[in-house]
């Protein structure tokens, strides 16, 4: 136990954590697409050089689909150089900079740039796989598959999203053999790591060890799993405790809390990656995130976007109304 400074938590360890956590930012990505106005390149660029300044070494900077879908992201091919060098080349080294592919033409624009991290996006419902990506989720799985052939044969490191693991707005709730169908079959095709998406934030921590214990059973190793929780009930922190607990080092967060789902009906904003920080940092869990220049950060955007940012620990620790 230690004792705290001004605006950082007391340090309390739990038993039977992680002694570190990798925090997956989206919120340059999953934040900014579901922003009504389309925010400057470079503006965005500032926003992924200020997180990593703060300390995240995984930032998920665009998303290489076609601007008619996510116009808010069209300007990808111009963002992902002014940031590039954030690799290793001259900037922050290390810092992993994944990108959204959702077919092989989305890859080959980001290989053309460089990107060595690339991630798909498939659902765990029939629902959501026609609403996002027009087609079944056998179908999506199949365009996937040469996707993720041809990244590990460029040597990309590969992320499969699995969207709607735990309810859908139109199939209510998600039965778990078939979150743990889709990924099986994303870890054959050949994906390193899996984020697990609760997109309406209906899961409840009970259910979300059900699910991470019946992927174990069926040969899903907890080290490949990611989790990326919505606080659409004011359930995310709760479930990612029980993420932790079960052995999960691996956390999807949005700086301020940003983004949604543009395709979810009810999909309120992602975990705040303050309000992750802030409970880690309790815990005494290591993230190698600076929580004051983090909220810094968010403060800024939030000046940028014209709103106060919605996470909790930003407001408290910045005194924002």
């Amino acid at each position: 136990m230690s004792t705290p400074e001004l605006g950082l938590p007391m340090v309390v360890p739990a038993q039977g954590l992680p002694a570190r956590v990798r925090i997956h930012e989206v919120g340059a990505r999953d934040g900014l697409q579901n922003e009504k106005a389309t925010v400057p390149t470079e503006v965005k660029a500032e926003f992924i050089r200020r997180l990593a300044g703060a300390g995240l070494t995984t930032i998920e900077a665009t998303s290489f689909v076609h601007p008619r879908w996510v116009p808010q992201l069209a300007d990808s091919e111009q963002l992902f150089p002014l940031v590039s060098d954030l690799g290793g080349d001259g900037g922050a080294p290390g810092v992993r900079l994944p990108v959204l592919v959702p077919n092989e033409r989305g890859l080959d624009r980001a290989l053309a740039l460089g990107a060595r991290h690339v991630a798909v996006f498939a659902s765990a419902t029939e629902s959501f796989a026609k609403a996002n990506l027009n087609r079944t989720v056998d179908e999506s799985l199949a365009m996937f598959e040469p996707v993720v052939s041809r990244a590990r044969a460029d040597r990309a490191h590969v992320r499969g999203y699995v969207s709607m693991c735990f309810g859908d707005p139109w199939e209510g709730a998600v039965p778990v053999h078939q979150v743990v169908r889709v990924c099986k079959a994303l870890l054959d095709m050949g994906c390193d790591e899996l984020s697990l998406g609760d997109t309406i934030g209906v899961a409840t921590p009970g259910h979300v060890q059900n699910l991470l214990a019946e992927l174990n059973e069926e040969g899903v190793p907890t080290d490949v799993l990611g989790v990326h929780f919505h606080d659409t009930y004011g359930q995310a922190l709760a479930n990612t405790l029980a993420s932790l607990q079960h052995g999960v080092t691996t956390v999807d967060a949005s700086a301020g809390g940003l983004g949604g789902c543009p395709y979810a009906k009810s999909a309120t904003g992602n975990l705040a990656t303050e309000d992750l920080v802030w409970m880690l940092q309790g815990l005494g869990v290591d993230t190698g995130v600076d929580l004051g220049r983090l909220t810094a950060t968010s403060v800024w955007m939030a000046g940028q976007l014209g709103r106060p940012s919605p996470s909790r620990t930003v407001k408290a620790l910045s005194h924002q109304e």
